[in-house]
């Protein structure tokens, strides 16, 4: 016995309303800010960075020094989820590292605080 005998998709899909509004037409629009606000992010500091070959990396032990792009005293780069915002120095902060804002990006995020 065929059970699709007895399924009138035809008749079902001629009764659909085609012009039908989409969700995003009938919903309001929505302030995300408190919804963004709350999105975690990861914030890091580059001291820098170098190019060496794989021969070189086997190389690398204790002790061994790796002279990376930046210069000493220069402002590092602020990273928000490996994209670069500002630059920043270092500082301590009670028993951490911390960092001080030297500049940022224009992010226009004033609408997130």
């Amino acid at each position: 016995m065929d059970h699709n005998q007895d399924f009138d998709l035809d008749g079902i899909l001629d009764g659909l309303d085609t012009e039908a509004p989409t969700p995003a037409q009938d919903a309001p629009a929505r302030d995300m800010t408190p919804f963004l606000r709350k999105i975690p992010v990861r914030l890091t500091l580059e001291v820098g960075g170098a190019d060496i070959s794989l021969a070189e990396l086997c190389r690398i032990g204790p002790g061994s020094v790796v002279e990376l792009d930046k210069a000493a005293g220069e402002p590092l780069d602020i990273k928000v989820n490996g994209t670069t915002i500002g630059r920043a120095e270092v500082v301590v902060s009670g028993d951490n590292y911390g960092l001080r804002v030297v500049e940022l990006n224009d992010l226009q995020l004033d609408s997130l605080a």
